[in-house]
């Protein structure tokens, strides 16, 4: 066992424990988020540091403090006169009496891959982890606190995997996200849990979000737990990215890596094939598919006041019915008027919806009229169980993004509630829908809350999975998010935050926030993150999980790497053939 780190020497159960460290201990050791253990008498206390503070016995120390160079009288002083103390904040809590004890499994240690180590005789003995696997013990919620004196432990590889799991467990559908800050052991999130809820990536901006957010979207394919789609704004999804540094690089996309299970819809077809995927589908909408919701989602980037949207209902609600849009881009000053004439809104305000309507005829990827059903084919492919990344390229301007991405959702969101109450219905399970999570960047634009409660986002956000739909919001300004829906959020995976607001808003719904505020403060600008919520059994600071080669081979499909680029093209091609195209 490892050296204890210091004794119990107060706290409370809402405060969180005092812990004195031992004068061999070094208080610049010890770092925010560390995991550690406390050994209690009956339980193993599973906590997070949240604060590192100096103390002294005696005040006439600070008043003549000994000098710098004085190495003599600051050993005297270390540990006795001058000492280090941590808070902890204990998240979980074990029965001791309730796991194997060492004497009957042979001292049986776990592999690096968490499986049963051999002993000298070449047989497998029986490992105390086992009892974990099968469930003979669990891990409880914290609702004491260990007694006086109780000695505190740098968390080894058991307790890691005791609490977090390991990948390769045939009973779960783990996913290593990362690891510890000074161990080099997996921490996993449980991804059946994952997908129940909607879920968040946040950060600044510059601090990896988008590189956290492929790495979860790629564990979720690999262990085929939902089928996604993904609104991919900036073109960092599908076929490649750009590696943040100094010198210019890629990383391979998701399409690259599972060429079998991701097709790549596109508005921008040329953006597209220039940068290297010649076979993406392209995507034409039509005005026809514009309802007054859309509108009232982009009202600000196209102008529109209350009256003009009003004005909208009417034209929609007259005789033009769904071809309203197109009617009224065609209509001239005289046909409004007579139009007007007849009781059926206000000429000014019509006059000045057309003007501002114009905008989308700049738009290449809406047509008056589709004559490509695409959408029908998008629909096919998540039936199918593909996974869908639909990229904008050059048409990535908010309006564009804002637009598409409710007009698809709402519709693909209708098709999982008929699918969802077909199953209620007959509650066959071959009925029973594969869970589709929807990834949005610039979430706060949808979930704001002055719209949220409108927003076919919201609604799904609340829902929870319901209808066997959650999302997966990425964003920057967590703050900008209606608070019921930050509260419905099951798992947050946060990168560096500064602003106060931001902080306050990641924590909304969580107890005991107060002391995990200051780990997020103090994370590194780069590949750390603090991990809570409903896939992990408790807060966690990870260094996330390189996206390189190594992780390529690891997550991808097995034989990816031995195939040419015109191999992997041939093999899509297949695939879609297979779907109809």
């Amino acid at each position: 066992m490892n050296k204890p780190l210091g004794s119990v020497i107060e706290g409370s159960l809402t405060g969180g424990l005092e812990v004195r460290l031992h004068p061999d201990i070094s208080v610049e050791d010890m770092r925010v988020g560390k995991f550690l253990v406390v050994r209690g008498r009956q339980y193993d206390f599973f906590c997070l540091l949240t604060d590192v503070c100096l103390g002294t016995s005696s005040d006439r120390i600070l008043v003549n403090p000994p000098h710098p160079e004085d190495y003599f009288l600051l050993d005297v002083l270390s540990g006795s006169g001058t000492y280090g103390t941590v808070n902890l904040s204990p998240m979980l809590m074990l029965n001791k009496f309730s796991q194997i004890p060492p004497s009957l499994n042979g001292g049986a240690s776990l592999n690096g891959k968490g499986k049963k180590a051999k002993s000298e005789n070449g047989k497998a003995p029986l490992a105390s982890f086992e009892a974990q696997t099968n469930m003979e013990w669990e891990l409880l919620p914290v609702k004491t606190v260990p007694s006086h004196f109780s000695q505190v432990y740098d968390a080894n590889e058991n307790d890691f995997r005791s609490v977090f799991g390991w990948e390769d467990d045939p009973t779960r559908k783990n996913f290593s996200i990362g690891q510890p800050l000074d161990m080099d052991v997996p921490v996993c999130l449980d991804l059946k849990k994952f997908v129940e809820r909607s879920n968040g990536v946040f950060g600044k901006s510059g601090t990896g979000k988008s590189f956290l957010t492929r790495l979860l979207l790629a564990g979720v394919i690999r262990k085929k737990v939902a089928v996604n789609l993904i609104f991919d704004m900036h073109s960092e999804y599908g076929w490649e990215a750009v590696q943040e540094g100094k010198n210019v690089r890629t990383v391979k996309g998701l399409r690259q890596l599972f060429p079998n299970d991701v097709i790549v819809y596109t508005l921008d077809p040329d953006s597209s094939r220039n940068r290297g995927i010649k076979d993406a589908q392209e995507l034409i909408l039509s005005y026809e598919m514009i309802e007054i919701e859309d509108l009232q989602l982009v009202s600000r980037e196209l102008g529109l006041s209350d009256a003009a949207l009003d004005n909208a209902s009417i034209l929609a609600n007259s005789e033009f019915g769904n071809n309203w849009i197109s009617r009224l881009l065609e209509m001239t000053n005289e046909e409004i008027k007579e139009f007007c004439e007849l009781g059926k809104g206000h000429q000014g305000s019509i006059s000045s919806l057309q003007r501002k309507l114009m905008r989308l005829q700049k738009l290449k990827y809406l047509k008056p009229i589709s004559r490509q059903n695409n959408l029908k084919s998008l629909m096919q492919s998540l039936k199918a169980g593909k996974n869908i990344v639909i990229e904008f390229g050059n048409q990535s301007d908010l309006l564009s993004y804002m637009l598409v991405t409710n007009m698809l959702t709402r519709r693909i969101h209708k098709m999982y509630v008929d699918k969802a109450e077909l199953y209620l219905q007959s509650k066959q399970e071959a009925d029973r829908p594969y869970p589709l999570i929807i990834t949005i960047e610039e979430a706060h634009r949808f979930l704001d809350p002055a719209i949220a409660k409108s927003t076919i986002f919201g609604t799904i956000a609340r829902e929870m999975r319901k209808f066997f739909v959650t999302l997966l919001i990425v964003d920057q300004r967590p703050s900008g998010i209606d608070n019921e829906i930050m509260s419905q959020i099951g798992t947050r995976i946060t990168a560096l935050i500064n602003d106060e607001k931001d902080i306050d808003a990641i924590f909304t719904g969580v107890s005991g926030a107060q002391g995990l505020k200051s780990v997020l403060a103090k994370l590194d600008s780069k590949q750390q993150a603090l991990v809570l919520g409903h896939a992990v059994p408790m807060p966690v600071v990870v260094r996330t999980r390189p996206y390189d080669q190594k992780f390529y081979e690891e997550i991808g499909d097995p034989d990816w790497g031995s195939k040419s680029d015109e191999e992997i093209l041939v093999a899509a091609k297949a695939a879609q053939m297979d779907l109809g195209f």
